[in-house]
């Protein structure tokens, strides 16, 4: 059986799985899977499930909150800021709502405070503005 490589990083740390059968992802338009000797591939997984499968025709299960993945030379690459691998489905699902979504809600917070903060600093800027020129 042909096989492929599996390169995995995020934000702190990266492996390399080797003897990799088959990968099955999910991006905007659907489902997909890379087999080895697909052609060059590049898409964004969507934050949620992806899986793949090794010679010892296990299903390891991979949780992200997106990724990019490169698919060139049968190698497959994913980077994303944070997975998590677990061979259990139940159990890295709920890893995934659990620790992922959490991460995904404070995200989305202190991007709303950047974005206030930034709005005020344009205010104060414009109004700053406004004081030099006397009006």
């Amino acid at each position: 059986m042909k096989t492929f490589t599996l390169q995995l990083r995020d934000a702190t740390h990266a492996e390399t799985v080797a003897d990799v059968e088959a990968f099955v992802g999910q991006d905007a338009s659907g489902s997909f899977s890379i087999w080895a000797g697909h052609a060059r591939f590049l898409t964004v997984l969507v934050f949620g499930l992806a899986r793949y499968r090794r010679v010892d025709g296990l299903w390891h299960y991979l949780a992200v909150p997106g990724a990019v993945v490169y698919f060139c030379d049968n190698a497959l690459r994913l980077d994303t800021r944070r997975y998590l691998i677990d061979d259990d489905y139940e159990r890295v699902s709920r890893r995934l709502t659990d620790e992922l979504l959490a991460e995904e809600r404070q995200l989305e917070t202190m991007k709303a405070h950047l974005r206030r903060m930034e709005d005020e600093f344009l205010k104060r800027l414009w109004q700053i503005g406004q004081q030099g020129r006397g009006l």
